[in-house]
């Protein structure tokens, strides 16, 4: 395969399974990618990431482009060569962070001046600004920059934040110029089926016209703006539409989501990717994942219980420590605990998905779904 080559290997109803190579390798889907926000999955190692069965880690491009920068990124042989970490490799574009924070950044059509949540000092992006970081970053995929809205938000306010983002898109791929990295495009448009439409037209006519004068076109597409405040019935009113209206031909990111049964829904509806600080950040919480539901491991009906965490499970944390251990190192604020719930949380999510790619490989995703349904895993997701 070439760089950057997808192939479909299976369908199954709207479930897909694809293959996609990266200089870093190919890596296959349905996938969950661990958050590395500061080029670390927090509390995991490379090595662990490795056993764990990752296959594309994330990194933040706001938080590495104010700490350490992206000079020193680069020097050290861009986010692999930095992080160790040698498998493929995404940086977001830091958008959401600077939308996020709204109180102190500053938007305009050609970019946006934001106030660094590290030193209080003012910092201009453009779209421009934006991939030259990313680009020295080196991830294998890079984001555009986009404005993500809120929800709610008035459908005027969604129809700004499509037109600036599909304005931003065109200016993102004529400036994104490293052979070795692609950079994937983000749809836009809230919860407005017609403006999520109208977000992937116009992604397609840029990319187009990219082509048409010698330029390059988007690797796959994000579907950002999901998960900002919205129930999931309400997402899942837009989101198969919004998929199955992308290029069969590329990956479908769904960006941010990483609850179990809203990743099997997605999947479902042709979804391919999927990233969240979820399972990490509920594993510092005291809370695991499992096959019967979330387990709040601070609850004292743990305290005597030393069978494994997930008797399903075969993760290193259930293969070799008890429910009652694990209780202890959370009640007592050891950070073992928080990694120990860590590696179980994310194995928990990669191992779903790849169970996933074997049912579409099948041709049994429908049953699947239907079986995870009502499973007692998703009665609390």
């Amino acid at each position: 395969m070439a760089l950057f080559d997808c192939t479909v290997n299976a369908t199954s109803g709207n479930a897909r399974a694809l293959t996609y190579e990266t200089a870093h390798g190919p890596f296959q889907t349905p996938m969950f990618m661990p958050v590395g926000t500061s080029a670390t999955v927090k509390g995991i190692t490379v090595r662990q990431l490795e056993e764990l069965g990752a296959q594309v880690v994330l990194a933040n491009t706001y938080h590495l482009s104010q700490r350490p920068g992206p000079e020193i990124v680069a020097e050290a042989g861009g986010v692999h060569g930095f992080s160790g970490y040698q498998g493929p490799m995404l940086t977001d574009s830091g958008g959401f962070q600077i939308f996020s924070l709204e109180d102190t950044r500053k938007l305009d059509d050609d970019g946006v001046t934001f106030r660094s949540v590290y030193d209080g000092t003012y910092v201009r992006w453009t779209p421009e600004e934006n991939m030259r970081i990313q680009q020295l970053l080196g991830a294998d995929i890079a984001m555009q920059l986009d404005q993500c809205p809120p929800y709610p938000a008035t459908r005027e306010f969604v129809q700004r934040a499509v037109d600036l983002s599909s304005a931003w898109a065109k200016r993102c791929l004529a400036a994104h110029t490293r052979l070795d990295q692609t950079l994937f495009g983000i749809v836009q448009g809230g919860m407005h089926l017609d403006l999520r439409l109208k977000s992937i037209r116009r992604l397609l006519a840029i990319e187009q016209e990219s082509l048409a004068g010698g330029g390059r076109r988007f690797g796959g597409f994000g579907i950002g703006g999901y998960s900002v405040g919205e129930d999931h019935e309400t997402m899942f009113e837009t989101l198969g539409d919004v998929a199955r209206a992308l290029p069969e031909e590329r990956p479908r990111y769904l960006m941010g989501v990483g609850n179990p049964t809203t990743l099997v829904r997605a999947v479902g509806e042709g979804v391919d990717m999927f990233d969240c600080v979820l399972p990490t950040r509920t594993a510092r919480m005291g809370t695991a994942f499992s096959s019967t539901g979330r387990m709040n491991m601070r609850n004292a009906k743990y305290a005597r219980d030393f069978g494994p965490l997930d008797a399903a499970c075969n993760c290193p944390t259930c293969q070799n420590h008890s429910r009652a251990y694990l209780r202890h190192l959370v009640k007592q604020g050891e950070m073992l605990g928080a990694i120990l719930l860590s590696v179980h949380n994310l194995h928990f999510l990669i191992d779903l998905m790849a169970r996933a790619r074997e049912a579409v490989l099948a041709g049994e995703y429908p049953q699947f779904q239907r079986a995870w349904m009502k499973s007692p895993a998703a009665k609390d997701y």
